[in-house]
């Protein structure tokens, strides 16, 4: 009795002949128990249609019909007739070269890392050099090393006070300018990296979707009506307040489809910044001329009125959203992967947004309610910082708060000193140097996703 195709199939797949003439003998004068020579596989013929009209199928090696049993299988000695291995799979004693698509183990992750460790010491040792100029320059000069030396008096490290005029302006009038300013770039700047995380897009910012405005209309309305419920934090009470209703409205009015589009998001921030020069258009018309300069303040944006009370009183705001928006880093980078991939990676993106809309209107409120609108900050240092060390949140978040307060320390000197005797106000000076950059922006990003349409 004559074997079975498969019992002599070395791949245990064997040939079988599908609705051919019976008796038709396979091509080239082979036996069906003999695989092709240059089969290295022994698996048989290809399905397709022989010369002689005879159309031959490989069979599955799960169907019972065909499937030999191990020990009746004997395995066949590769001849040196057989084909070499195919391209696609390269021979067992030669490494696998990686693919270029895989990067060295610690590459580019530890080149970035480096890079912010670099970052973070350049921004710092600026930020302690310009702190030290801001407090010495001024119409009353005081040499650095006076500085140095009454700051070292005051901690109890040694150093030698100053006479006592250079005490007061040092410590009434310099120093609680710089706090602020730094308390205030670095609320402005992290807000920046945070709305355009939650928001999913480069162009939002406090100040140019109106949340600002916002909340200096809150500022202006405790001005305005006397409010003092709160005593020294009623302005900031009020301020906070408006600029968390002006974020929930922008919020909700840019999102379509489930998504926030640019175009919704700037045209939002046009008509809440229309609507908020309008209600403080009409506190100031009903205010007294005292009342009036102070709103005319918070217009402008200024920090000649730092005080340390005023200080204290932005501290505690300053502080609790500079310390909780780090922790939202990594899944600030989910979210930049889609709302769908963040979800589907255990992230519940409507809670994300709901709680870093809560700490960027709890920022954006300290810096307001101390120096009035101040825009762009939040725009142009999260873009820089992300031009020199990548998209990464991990960096991006407490990188721009320290970027911002070298931005804010740095414009408040520049505002002080470059129209002596008068002062330039600080959110005019920033507004002139951001808003180019925002027109170029707003440019590249128009150019890279191929129109709004």
């Amino acid at each position: 009795m004559p074997l079975s195709p498969a019992a002599h199939d070395p791949a245990g797949a064997g040939s079988v002949s599908g609705r051919s003439p019976q008796g038709a003998e396979p091509p080239s004068g082979r036996t069906e128990a003999e695989p092709a020579a240059g089969d290295p596989a022994g698996a048989g013929w290809v399905s397709g249609r022989s010369p002689q009209g005879a159309e031959r199928t490989t069979a599955a090696p799960s169907d019972p019909a065909h499937r030999s049993a191990p020990e009746e299988t004997p395995r066949r000695t590769p001849g040196p007739t057989d084909a070499e291995p195919t391209p696609t799979e390269p021979a067992a004693d030669e490494p696998a070269e990686p693919t270029p698509a895989e990067p060295a183990a610690g590459g580019p992750a530890t080149g970035r890392r480096g890079r912010a460790a670099l970052l973070t010491a350049a921004l710092t040792a600026a930020l302690l050099l310009l702190a030290l100029l801001s407090a010495g320059i001024g119409a009353y000069h005081i040499p650095t090393a006076d500085v140095l030396a009454s700051v070292q008096h005051h901690l109890g490290l040694g150093g030698a006070p100053l006479d006592r005029v250079g005490e007061s302006v040092l410590w009434n009038v310099r120093l609680p300018r710089v706090v602020l300013a730094l308390l205030v770039g670095a609320s402005l700047g992290c807000a920046g990296a945070l709305m355009q995380g939650v928001f999913g897009n480069p162009l939002a910012e406090p100040g140019v979707i109106g949340i600002s405005a916002g909340a200096a209309v809150g500022a202006v309305a405790a001005i305005g009506l006397g409010l003092s419920f709160f005593g020294n934090w009623t302005i900031t009470v009020c301020a906070f307040t408006a600029g968390l209703i002006t974020v929930s409205a922008v919020y909700l009015l840019s999102r379509n489809g489930g998504r926030t589009e640019v175009v919704t998001l700037i045209l939002t921030g046009i008509a809440v910044n229309a609507f908020a020069g309008a209600l403080i258009g009409l506190f100031v018309f009903f205010a007294d001329s005292g009342q009036v300069n102070q709103i005319t303040f918070w217009q402008l944006g200024s920090l000649a009125q730092a005080t340390w009370p005023k200080v204290l009183a932005v501290l505690p705001c300053a502080l609790a959203g500079l310390l909780v928006a780090p922790f939202y880093a990594r899944r600030l980078d989910l979210l930049s992967l889609g709302e769908g991939p963040a979800r589907h990676l255990g992230i519940d993106v409507e809670r994300l947004r709901r709680a870093l809309i809560l700490v960027v209107a709890l920022l954006t409120a300290a810096a307001v309610a101390v120096a009035g609108v101040i825009t762009f900050i939040g725009l142009l240092v999260p873009h820089l910082l992300r031009m020199a060390n990548g998209p990464g949140h991990r960096f991006l978040v407490p990188g721009s708060a320290l970027a911002g307060a070298v931005v804010l320390v740095a414009g408040d000197l520049a505002a002080r000193t470059l129209a002596q005797p008068a002062e330039l106000p600080l959110g005019v000076l920033t507004a002139l140097i951001g808003s180019p950059f925002f027109f170029w922006l707003l440019r590249r990003t128009r150019r890279k996703q191929g129109g709004w349409a």
